[in-house]
C-alpha cells in the first residue's frame, strides 16, 4: 500500500506531571514521538506536506511498533480510572440480554438470528412453520474461538434445500462463501474466495456472485479495488470453473451486484461507481445467450427492484422524484423512460422501501426520520395505515406476496427492539418477542426538536434522557452524527449508550444533510464543496443544546464514525471550543488521499477528489488531517481496528501524530488500536464491550462524571 520504509520511531513514556493549566489537575502525557519524514505532494501549484506518510504502510515493522507505543500509552492511561472496571461489569450487564431479529420465510420455514446475551456472534435458527421448535442452523461461534469470524450475507435457494452464506475473518470486507444443505445441516465443499460487496442469487443449481481478482500478498488490505466481475457457480465445482456472467474491461473503478427475481426468469444487474447512484440492466434467463438489456445505463438516479409481474418490472427510484416513487417498467414493450408507469407517485414524506404481502404493497415511509407504514392495492391505491405507537423505526418489514403475515422489528432509543407479527387481511399486530432488559426504559423518553442551522436551514434532533430531568445548563451530553452517503440516524436502542443515560446523561442525534433524512436534495446538499453544511449543522445541534440549557460546551461530548469520523475531525479543528470530548471513530481524515485506497474511489459522489482543481479547493479547507493547528483540543481519543479495509487506519494513524505534535494544554489525545477488529461489522461482542468500556470510561473521566 506504501512507498517507504522509515526507520523506527522513538518511543516515548508516560509521564505524571502535576498541571494546573487552566485548573485543569490531569496528569500531562508525553507521547510517543513519530518520526517526520519529507514527504511533499503538489496540488494545483499547493505544496501539501505529509510527513507521516510512512504510516500509511499499516503492515510495517515501524508501523507495528508504533501501534504498540500507541496503544500502551493509551491503555495506561486507561488504566488509571478508577471506575473502568465498573463501566464494563456495568455494560456487560445491560448486554446480556436475549436478542432475536424478525424472522423471515422462506417455503414452510421461518429463519432468525438469535443472541443469548453475549454471544460474541448471534446464531441462525430455523424452525418450520410458526409453532415449530426453533433449531441451530449456522453457529458463527464454532468458526473461531475469539468471535472474529462472523456471518456477512446469507440466501436461501428457491426450493429451500440449500443455505449460501458468506463469512467475515477480522472484521475485513473481503469475504467466503460457503453452501449447507439445510435439511441435514451439512456443509458442502463449495467455497468461494476474494469476495466483496457481493450478493448471493440462487438460479438452479447455483448461485451468482461479485467478486474481484485475488490482490497481491500482503497487500490484501489497502490495495486498490478495481474490476468487480458477476460469476455464476455451480454446487459442486471448483472456483476456477465458475462462469464469467459480466464485466466491465473500460470502467475498472465500477462494482456489480447481480439479483434473481422471484420466478427466477429474470436476471438483474446492478453497477455503480460511486455510493449513490445505479445502472441497471435485465437479462432474460428462459431464453439462451440472452444478452443483457440496460434500461438504464448512467448513474444519476438510484433504482431498486422491489417485484416483477412477467416481464413487468416494479421499481423503487429517485429518477423524477427525490423522495422517492414505484414505478413500473415494462422491458419488452416499451421499456424508454418516457413510458414508465407511476404506481405509487412522490410524496411529501420519504418512500423508503415497498415489499409485498398477500398481494398487496406496503410502503414504509420516513416522516421526520420516524416510519410511518401504509398499504397500497398492486395498482397504487392507498388503502390503509398501519398505526406505529410512538416515535420510532421499523427495520425489517418481512412479508410474502402470497401470505397475509409480516414480520417487523420495533426501535425506540429507550427500549431494545421487539419484534411485532402483522396480519394484513385483519390489520391486526402483536408481539412476537420482546426481550427483557436490565435497564428500567420507563424512567426515559425521547423528543424530537428542530433548530436552525447556520444558513438558515430546519435541521430535527432527537435527544433522549431521564423524564424530569432539570435543564441547567451541567448535565453532560454526547451528540452523536454522520451526514452522509444518503443514510440517517432514526430511533434505534444502543446498548452502550444506556450506561451513559442512566448516570444522567443526555444523548442528541440530529438529521444532518449529507444524510437521507428528507430524500436525495437533503443528502446533496450535504456533499462535495456543500459538505461545510454538514459541519455547519452539527456545530448548531451543539449550540442548540447548550443554549438551551441541555448542557454547556465543557460537559459536551462528540462522537461519530466512518463519514462520521469526518465529521468529528472537521468540527474539532474548526471549533476546538465546541466541545471537552471528542471521539472519532474509523474516520476518514485525509481528504485528499482516501481515494486511493481499496474502496475509497467509490466515496467521490459525496466527496469529490483532490485530482480536481475546484474539489481540491474545497477539500483542502476541511480535510482534518490538513487543518490541525498549535492549540487546545478536546480530549480526543480516537479508535481504529487494524484490520479496517473500508476506511484504512491510515486515517487515524496520521491524524492522531499531526494532533499529538500540535496539541497545546493538558487535554489527552489518545488513539486506541483495536487489533483483528475491522471498520466494525461482525465485531465480537466481547471487543464491543471492551471498545465501549474504554469509550465511557474516557467520557465519563474527562466531563468530570461520577460513576
Amino acid at each position: 500500500m506504501i512507498k517507504k520504509i522509515i526507520p523506527v520511531i522513538l518511543i516515548g513514556t508516560l509521564i505524571a506531571c502535576n498541571n494546573e493549566e487552566k485548573g485543569n489537575n490531569q496528569n500531562k502525557l508525553q507521547y510517543p514521538v513519530t518520526r517526520k519524514v519529507d514527504s511533499t505532494d503538489v496540488y494545483f501549484g499547493n505544496k501539501i506536506s505529509d510527513p507521516y506518510r510512512w504510516l500509511e504502510d499499516d503492515r510495517s515493522a515501524e508501523t507495528g511498533e508504533w501501534v504498540k507505543a500507541q496503544n500502551k500509552i493509551t491503555f495506561d492511561y486507561l488504566a488509571t480510572i478508577p471506575f473502568r472496571d465498573k463501566v464494563k461489569n456495568r455494560l456487560t450487564q445491560i448486554w446480556n440480554f436475549e436478542k432475536r431479529t424478525a424472522p423471515f420465510k422462506k417455503g414452510n420455514k421461518y429463519f432468525f438470528y438469535k443472541n443469548d446475551g453475549i454471544q460474541n456472534q448471534s446464531v441462525l435458527y430455523v424452525q418450520e412453520g410458526l409453532s415449530g421448535t426453533p433449531k441451530v442452523l449456522l453457529d458463527p461461534n464454532a468458526l473461531a474461538s475469539d468471535g472474529t469470524v462472523s456471518l456477512g450475507g446469507l440466501s436461501i435457494s428457491k426450493d429451500g434445500k440449500y443455505l449460501g452464506y458468506s463469512i467475515n475473518r477480522a472484521g475485513s470486507d473481503w469475504s467466503e462463501i460457503y453452501v449447507m444443505e439445510i435439511e441435514s445441516g451439512k456443509k458442502l465443499s463449495d467455497e468461494i474466495k476474494w469476495v466483496k460487496f457481493s450478493d448471493i442469487a440462487w438460479k438452479g443449481e447455483g448461485f451468482y456472485y461479485s467478486a474481484y481478482d485475488a490482490p497481491t500478498t500482503g497487500s490484501e488490505l489497502s490495495n486498490k479495488n478495481e474490476y468487480h466481475k458477476i460469476f455464476y457457480h455451480k454446487l459442486g465445482e471448483a472456483q476456477n470453473k465458475d462462469v464469467l456472467i459480466y464485466e466491465d474491461k473500460e470502467h475498472p473503478l465500477r462494482n456489480f451486484s447481480a439479483s434473481i427475481t422471484e420466478d427466477q426468469n429474470l436476471l438483474l444487474l446492478h453497477g455503480s461507481e460511486s455510493t449513490s447512484g445505479t445502472s441497471l440492466a435485465v437479462k432474460d434467463l428462459q431464453k439462451p445467450n440472452a444478452p443483457f438489456v440496460w434500461l438504464v445505463k448512467n448513474f444519476e438516479n438510484n433504482y431498486g427492484v422491489v417485484h416483477n409481474e412477467g416481464n413487468k418490472l416494479f421499481v423503487i427510484t429517485d429518477k423524477g422524484a427525490p423522495k422517492y416513487q414505484l414505478l413500473e417498467i415494462d422491458i419488452t414493450g416499451k421499456p424508454d423512460y418516457e413510458n414508465w408507469k407511476k404506481i405509487i407517485p412522490e410524496s411529501t414524506d420519504l418512500l423508503e422501501s415497498v415489499s409485498l404481502c398477500n398481494g398487496k404493497l406496503v410502503a414504509k415511509y420516513l416522516k421526520d426520520v420516524t416510519t410511518r407504514l401504509y398499504v397500497f392495492s398492486m395498482d397504487g391505491k392507498k388503502e390503509s395505515e398501519i398505526q406505529l405507537p410512538g416515535i420510532c423505526k421499523v427495520d425489517a418489514f418481512d412479508s410474502d406476496k402470497d401470505d397475509s403475515l409480516a414480520f417487523f422489528s420495533y426501535n425506540t432509543f429507550t427500549a431494545p427492539a421487539s419484534i411485532y407479527k402483522y396480519n394484513i387481511v385483519t390489520n391486526k399486530m402483536e408481539i412476537w418477542f420482546k426481550p427483557t432488559i436490565d435497564f428500567k426504559s420507563d424512567d426515559f423518553e425521547t423528543k424530537q426538536v428542530f433548530y436552525t442551522s447556520k444558513d438558515g436551514t430546519k435541521v430535527p434532533m432527537f435527544i433522549t434522557h431521564k423524564k424530569g430531568i432539570k435543564l441547567d445548563g451541567t448535565n453532560p451530553c454526547f451528540l452523536f452524527g454522520y451526514g452522509g452517503f444518503n443514510s440517517y440516524y432514526s430511533p434505534e436502542f444502543r446498548i452502550d449508550r444506556a450506561v451513559f443515560l442512566e448516570n444522567g446523561g443526555i444523548y442528541a442525534i440530529p438529521g444532518l444533510r449529507g444524510g437521507g433524512d428528507y430524500g436525495e436534495e437533503w443528502h446533496k446538499a450535504g456533499t462535495k464543496c456543500q459538505k461545510q453544511n454538514v459541519f455547519d449543522d452539527f456545530i448548531a445541534a451543539a449550540e442548540y443544546l447548550v443554549k438551551e440549557k441541555y448542557t454547556s460546551h465543557e460537559k459536551l461530548a462528540i462522537h461519530g464514525r466512518s463519514n462520521g469520523g469526518l465529521l468529528i475531525g472537521a468540527v474539532m479543528t474548526q471549533r476546538p471550543d465546541i466541545a471537552k470530548v471528542a471521539i472519532p471513530t474509523v474516520g476518514v481524515l485525509d481528504m485528499l488521499r482516501y481515494h486511493k485506497f481499496t474502496i475509497g474511489w467509490a466515496w467521490a459522489t459525496d466527496y469529490g477528489t483532490s485530482e480536481n482543481k475546484e474539489e481540491f479547493d474545497c477539500l483542502i479547507k476541511y480535510s482534518p488531517l490538513h487543518n490541525v493547528k498549535e492549540q487546545e483540543y478536546p480530549a480526543t481519543l480516537v479508535t481504529t481496528g487494524d484490520h479496517d479495509d473500508r476506511v484504512v487506519p491510515a486515517h487515524s494513524f496520521k491524524f492522531i501524530a499531526t494532533l499529538q505534535e500540535k496539541q497545546k494544554g493538558s487535554n489527552p489525545v489518545l488513539i486506541r488500536i483495536d487489533t483483528n477488529a475491522g471498520h466494525g461489522a461482525g465485531k465480537p461482542t466481547t471487543k464491543q464491550i471492551e471498545e465501549y468500556s474504554d469509550i465511557w470510561s474516557f467520557i465519563f473521566h474527562n466531563l468530570g462524571m461520577k460513576y
